[in-house]
Order: structure tokens, then C-alpha cells, then sequence
């Protein structure tokens, strides 16, 4: 059974730094790409960041220089740095994997991020 646990979410002000973290089990961890997305209220779930098995990453414009991905293997999680909050980064914060060589793909339960002004 495929599980992706997202912690480190809360209430942080402008200006300030949360670090988020998605624990995955029942996957090979270390082959395969994992996501960040968020969801603002009313909005569309975006893509905000993604890290390759091999450690490549790629950011949305809008927290390019602010946010940064990682992964530690060993511990089969994944990590969002988010450093100068705005507000507009309110949103809940997703991890998402899709499972190289199939068509499945698999969600967390989202952590809520609120950045106050």
C-alpha cells in the first residue's frame, strides 16, 4: 500500500520560513520523481516544484529563489524549503508521485500553509 505523509504546515508570517517534509512508504522511493503541488482556495492545484531520482529540480516561476526541494533516500522522504513567504503561497501543499513505467499515481493528504501579512 502506497502512503505519502505530509507534515510541517502551519501559520507563519510574511517574510518567514516552513520547511515541509513527505514521508513515503510502499514505493521504491529512490527511482522514481516526486512532486510538490499546492492548492490555493477557489484556484487550480499547481505544480510548485519536482526533484528526479537523480536529483535534478525544477521550480514554478513564482517560488523560483525562494523554495527548495530535496530528498533524502535514505529515509524515503522529501523535503520543501520555503524561505520569504507571502501570502499568496497560502495554499494546502500536496506531495504527489507518479510511478515510473506505469500509469499510476499517488497523492498525499496535503498540508495546509498560511502566510499572514
Amino acid at each position: 500500500q502506497v502512503q505519502l505523509v505530509e507534515s510541517g504546515g502551519g501559520l507563519v508570517q510574511a517574510g518567514g520560513s516552513l520547511r515541509l517534509s513527505c514521508a513515503a512508504s510502499g514505493i521504491t522511493f529512490s527511482i522514481n520523481a516526486i512532486d510538490w503541488y499546492r492548492q490555493a482556495p477557489g484556484k487550480q492545484r499547481e505544480l510548485v516544484a519536482t526533484i528526479s531520482r537523480g536529483g535534478s529540480t525544477n521550480y514554478a516561476h513564482s517560488v523560483k529563489g525562494r523554495f527548495i526541494i530535496s530528498r533524502d533516500n535514505a529515509k524515503n522522504t522529501v523535503y520543501l524549503q520555503m524561505n520569504s513567504l507571502k501570502p499568496e503561497d497560502t495554499a494546502v501543499y500536496y506531495c504527489h508521485v507518479g510511478i515510473i513505467g506505469t500509469i499510476r499515481d499517488y497523492w498525499g493528504q496535503g498540508t495546509q500553509v498560511t502566510v499572514s501579512s
